[in-house]
């Protein structure tokens, strides 16, 4: 049954491609409540969002665009386009819940058990886990009941958007027409003008050099540096270091014996023959009548179940292990059929049982008591437990007392350091606006070390929070202020820059009038690379100025001859054959085809949705707080 409810959820996962943020799992009365305030970034329908909502939504794509941006751009975590494009989100995501809460959209428990099964990370071969579940539920610190009603929410705005998904046409005419362009194969043949043959000709004089320089004075500036030494306190430092004794292992254990009960479970096997809650009356009434033939061949020959469920029934995942839906427990399967299988005694078989789903016959073929898993079998799970808590209490008393420390005896990062025993770090020279490792991508522990103080007084700056529980300080102990690198030093390097831009004129000068003269039938003597053929999906060692030039060249007339500036210097391209596409050409380019139409498809109901939330805007107008928006 977990395979066809997750086999009915391409609707939902269709829709889940098309947004950009991940939802944030608010309930919708969070969404559409009325508490606003001084704090208001935004209000859309007359509902506020707040400062705290959004500065959570930034936090949290600042924390998963850190990882890509490493040490490189970091100023684009607090840039206001990174800052408009989260609002944006949450705006989105407010005008579906209003859409939602005014069409009284519900999520059944049917479809929630659906969706939470189908998570791949909750699952262990190819079966839904409770014991993954719950390990999921509890590192988020949530209980069970919380944890289902965020993610009923969640669901309840993708429903929202599932009339748009369905709805998207992209047509068939369109659709072709572009996939043949996509499709479409020319083979061409290269010749490169190249600028290294004018490269001899080119001799800058002094005064280009002086004039380059004086025009591009900020390429030759050497930015602001300093080298720092520093302190880190990490809540992740103190976990690792906590310390657990057996009496406490123990202890924790005794006091949280319910955590580590496994309720009873049973395994099943079923035998499913379809017909949805909204099927014709004639479908379920044969559906019906062909289940309750299936169940007297059962009564006649019990042992046959397994044989029965391979030929009959329609669940694809569970038909071909004879019916075998594994264990589970209370809450994992839809109500009708939980309450059938929890009836039966071990190898007993069900009367015919109706589901949204079909009709089932139902085989109970074990039962796993309720127990308590054993304290050796917990005791890794309890220790990190235990860690994690004695840690988090050591840093939380230790933040405060730490940042104290390095204000008040701003001169030196000793007394901080023997305090919590922790090393003064060195660090390289950094620049301020340049590429660094962490702890130095932070913005704001970049400008502290960049502050008047910091420079000047060398002091302390103040413990500055950079993520992830951990606090930095730092302190200045060399300073280069930025220089402008004098001309003697950087004039071989502008002379070559002149030389390659030169050169590059040069060639891509005679590459145009060789152009013009093949266009007008003339024979030049070009050493052209051999054949081959590129599409616009695949056109290796093509720049897309080159690309996009063969496939606008007219192919009414071959061979044909088009040009575009390259590295080298400028390259000559002959289109000598177009190759149109052909859906017959084999199973890879039928494939091929079908996934571009797919994202053809997907294309168009992202303008779709668009389109929709921008008419959702007309109905809940949208009002920005551009200060509050800017303020940081």
């Amino acid at each position: 049954m977990f395979d066809f409810v997750r086999n009915s959820k391409k609707i939902i996962q269709f829709v889940l491609a098309l947004i950009i943020l991940p939802f944030a799992l608010w309930g919708v009365e969070s969404y559409v409540s009325n508490t606003g305030g001084a704090d208001e970034i935004a209000n859309v329908g007359g509902t506020p969002i707040v400062a705290g909502q959004f500065q959570q939504a930034l936090r949290e794509q600042q924390d998963r665009l850190r990882p890509q941006l490493g040490g490189n751009n970091q100023e684009l975590l607090e840039s206001p386009q990174l800052r408009r494009g989260v609002l944006e989100e949450l705006i989105n995501q407010r005008l579906l819940a209003l859409h939602a809460n005014k069409s009284k959209l519900m999520v059944s428990d049917e479809a929630l058990i659906g969706f939470i099964s189908s998570v791949p990370s909750l699952q262990e071969n190819g079966k839904f886990s409770r014991e993954r579940y719950q390990a999921l539920v509890a590192a988020q610190g949530m209980s069970t009941e919380m944890f289902e009603a965020q993610v009923r929410q969640d669901l309840l705005l993708q429903q929202a958007m599932m009339a748009v998904g369905n709805a998207a046409v992209s047509g068939h005419v369109p659709t072709e027409r572009w996939l043949a362009a996509q499709l479409e194969e020319r083979e061409i043949s290269e010749a490169v003008v190249r600028a290294e043959q004018f490269a001899s000709a080119v001799k800058p004089d002094a005064a280009a050099i002086q004039r380059f320089y004086e025009e591009n004075r900020a390429r030759f500036e050497v930015p602001e540096q300093v080298r720092v030494e520093y302190l880190t306190l990490s809540q992740e430092k103190m976990i690792e270091a906590a310390k657990v004794g057996d009496e406490e292992i123990k202890a924790w254990y005794q006091s949280n014996e319910a955590r580590y009960k496994q309720p009873e479970q049973r395994q099943a096997s079923h035998i499913l023959i379809r017909a949805d809650k909204n099927a014709p009356d004639a479908d379920v009434k044969a559906a019906q009548a062909k289940a309750e033939q299936i169940l007297a061949q059962l009564k006649a020959a019990p042992g046959d179940f397994a044989k029965l469920a391979k030929q009959h029934s329609q669940d694809p995942g569970s038909g071909e292990k004879g019916g075998d839906l594994g264990y589970f427990g209370r809450g994992m399967m839809v109500k009708p059929f939980e309450e059938a299988a929890y009836s039966l005694k071990e190898n007993q078989i069900s009367e015919v049982v109706r589901s949204d789903f079909g009709f089932h016959l139902i085989k109970l073929t074990g039962v796993r008591p309720e127990q308590v898993r054993p304290l050796n079998e917990v005791r890794g799970e309890i220790v990190a437990e235990l860690k994690r808590q004695s840690g988090a209490k050591q840093f939380a008393a230790a933040a405060e007392e730490f940042g104290n420390i390095v204000y008040e005896q701003a001169d030196s990062l000793k007394p901080a350091a023997e305090k919590y025993g922790l090393g003064v770090q060195i660090s390289e020279w950094l620049a301020k606006s340049g590429q660094a490792a962490a702890p130095f991508t932070n913005p704001k522990l970049l400008q502290a070390i960049f502050s008047d103080d910091a420079l000047k007084n060398k002091r302390n700056t103040t413990a500055i929070d950079v993520g992830n529980n951990t606090l930095v300080s730092a302190r200045v102990t060399d300073h280069r202020p930025a220089a402008l690198e004098p001309l003697e030093a950087v004039s071989g390097m502008i002379e070559k820059v002149l030389v390659r831009e030169a050169a590059i004129a040069k060639a891509s000068a005679t590459g145009q009038a060789d152009l013009e003269k093949l266009n007008k039938g003339e024979k030049l003597n070009l050493a052209w690379s051999a054949t081959r053929s590129v599409s616009r999906q695949h056109a290796p060692n093509l720049s897309p100025e080159a690309r996009n030039a063969i496939f606008a060249a007219p192919a009414t007339s071959l061979p044909a001859y088009v040009g575009a500036k390259a590295p080298a210097g400028f390259a000559l391209y002959r289109i000598d054959k177009v190759k149109p596409y052909d859906s017959s050409s084999g199973a890879e380019a039928v494939a091929r085809s079908q996934a571009l139409r797919q994202q053809y498809g997907q294309v168009v109901a992202q303008e779709d949705l668009v389109a929709w939330l921008a008419t959702l805007r007309q109905h809940y107008p949208v009002k920005i707080n551009a200060d509050a928006l800017e303020r940081k």
